[in-house]
């Protein structure tokens, strides 16, 4: 491994991001590369948490644009602040200046309000990182949009002009793949698939990530949560519901998983409740060994 990779390594696991080589690599190459990096994974898995993690590593502004569907251009780019454009227009009312004067005026940088895209493009002491989050929500016409910022830096304010990014960000974007990217933008990024961790991998996690958790009980979470996912569930249960669960073990005084605690809890792990009710049968019927014992994942 390179020594720059190693560093970015172990900088994101000092801010409590157990990562591995293929993360670190990937990101190191998108941040000299210049290119956006794709996380795709299943939910819960901490795709958006790469970004989070490398703003802090890199002491960074992390800006964060959500996706969803509907999402255009005005919302994730720039709009004009119209309250303040009437004051100043009521203002400059009986003065001397033109009408075109007028107009430059309140259609000048000073009443432009930014959003997350125009907001990372216009930093100039140093590159921000741009999360733009659960990217597939979008629609496609706003995705071609985004491909073409993303593609030159820049963008075009039709009463102001082109604005250039002085440092381009550090782009990172996340998909659940609830429906297909183009190929055009999946061509433009670095890609990183972020799939459930190993048991150990998991491990690390909770521990790093709950204050107070003991190792038995550690072993034990993650032990029935990867179990619980090999099963047929409406929502499988991430790594976000691992660190949930173990917290909320911790916070009740658990050191160990035992019946009265994992029924008590389990809406912490599923949040179906067809799927709470299948586990429940199933550790009805196996017993809770089944679940927690240490036999082959």
């Amino acid at each position: 491994m390179r020594e720059e990779i190693a560093r970015l390594r172990d900088a994101m696991e000092r801010e409590a991001y157990v990562t591995d080589r293929a993360t670190a690599t990937a990101a190191y190459l998108a941040m000299t590369l210049h290119k956006p990096l794709l996380i795709e994974g299943h939910p819960g898995v901490g795709k958006t948490e790469v970004a989070k993690v490398l703003a802090r590593a890199l002491n960074a502004e992390l800006i964060r644009l959500q996706c969803y569907e509907g999402l255009d251009v005005t919302t994730a780019l720039y709009e004009w602040n119209y309250a303040k454009q009437l004051l100043h227009i009521k203002l400059q009312e009986g003065t001397a200046a033109s009408a075109r004067e007028r107009e430059a005026e309140i259609f000048s940088r000073d009443f432009l309000l930014e959003r997350p895209l125009l907001r990372a493009i216009t930093r100039v002491d140093a590159p921000p990182v741009l999360l733009v989050d659960e990217v597939d929500r979008s629609d496609e016409e706003f995705e071609a949009f985004l491909l073409e910022v993303l593609s030159d830096h820049q963008v075009t304010i039709p009463e102001i002009g082109t604005v250039r990014a002085t440092h381009p960000p550090h782009v990172v974007l996340t998909s659940n793949r609830t429906r297909e990217l183009s190929e055009a933008l999946r061509r433009r990024c670095l890609y990183l698939w972020v799939d459930y961790p190993s048991f150990d991998k998991e491990v690390r996690i909770v521990r790093a990530k709950t204050v107070g958790v003991a190792e038995q009980l550690a072993n034990e979470v993650v032990r029935f949560i990867q179990r619980v996912r090999r099963r047929r569930l409406a929502k499988t249960p991430g790594v976000a519901e691992s660190l949930d669960w173990a917290q909320a073990l911790v916070a009740l005084g658990a050191d160990a998983l035992g019946d009265e605690v994992v029924d008590d809890t389990l809406g912490c792990v599923l949040k179906d409740e067809g799927d709470i009710r299948e586990v429940r049968t199933a550790i009805g019927e196996e017993g809770l060994a089944a679940f927690v014992g240490g036999g082959a994942l």
